[in-house]
């Protein structure tokens, strides 16, 4: 039999893991998703933020960890940023749309996943809405990424547009020992007054939530409270 986590757990839960949107709204099961994997060269970099493994290692873990309880309950698809033959800024790797039983196919292509490129996730984030049919069906994208734009993109600017044009799309996004650079060139929307990465906009304009994990427990906790809703038993 399957029942479904009441809205006050969901908000608690949301608590315990240091989400600061209040009026985030967690999706019915049946609404499909995109999940928006950062594949950029840093997450298989080793520094003071990372420890002894690197970041692709450690999400890795939590993807094959999160999805198989994800997965029976709604269906997802994979964007993935970064690496390709397209130069830095222009690999967009859209693997698949919303499929069911998705736990498989989401988990391999993260295994085989080498990190590459720049982080072009305004891009990313737009065409996995488009893949969603946004304008016209509901949907939740959530993004993973360990850091800011890199690629000139303005995930503020794109997230009004989203909030003013979808039908009902939700993007939330999850922050993995993400590093915030204040000198960027190429990440117009970063100021010195915000010490979180720019893409929290895309979050905060559309009813999501923001989400700060630096292990791996907590980023199959964020996974499950974006994409999960369900409970068996």
């Amino acid at each position: 039999m399957k029942r479904f986590i009441p809205v006050s757990l969901l908000a608690s839960a949301a608590l315990a893991l240091g989400i600061n949107t209040p009026n985030a709204q967690i999706s019915e099961c049946s609404t499909d998703a995109m999940l928006v994997f950062d594949g950029s060269a840093s997450m298989d970099e080793i520094t003071f933020e990372t420890g002894p493994n690197t970041r692709i290692i450690e999400a890795r873990q939590a993807i094959g960890r999160a999805m198989p309880d994800i997965a029976p309950y709604r269906r997802v698809g994979l964007m993935i940023y970064g690496p390709g033959p397209n130069g830095s800024c222009r690999n967009l790797d859209l693997r698949f749309g919303p499929i069911a039983n998705s736990a498989g196919p989401v988990t391999e292509a993260i295994e085989t996943l080498r990190p590459d490129g720049l982080t072009p996730l305004t891009q990313a984030v737009h065409q996995a809405a488009e893949t969603l049919d946004y304008r016209n069906r509901a949907g939740v994208v959530v993004l993973i990424t360990d850091g800011n734009e890199t690629c000139g993109g303005r995930p503020c600017e794109l997230a009004q547009t989203l909030n003013t044009t979808a039908r009902d799309l939700t993007v939330h996004v999850i922050g993995f020992r993400a590093v915030v650079d204040f000198f960027a060139w190429n990440n117009p929307e970063q100021d010195a007054l915000n010490t979180t990465t720019v893409a929290r906009c895309l979050a905060d304009e559309t009813g999501g939530l923001f989400v700060t994990t630096e292990t791996v427990e907590e980023l199959v906790a964020a996974l499950q409270q974006t994409l999960g809703c369900p409970l068996t038993g």
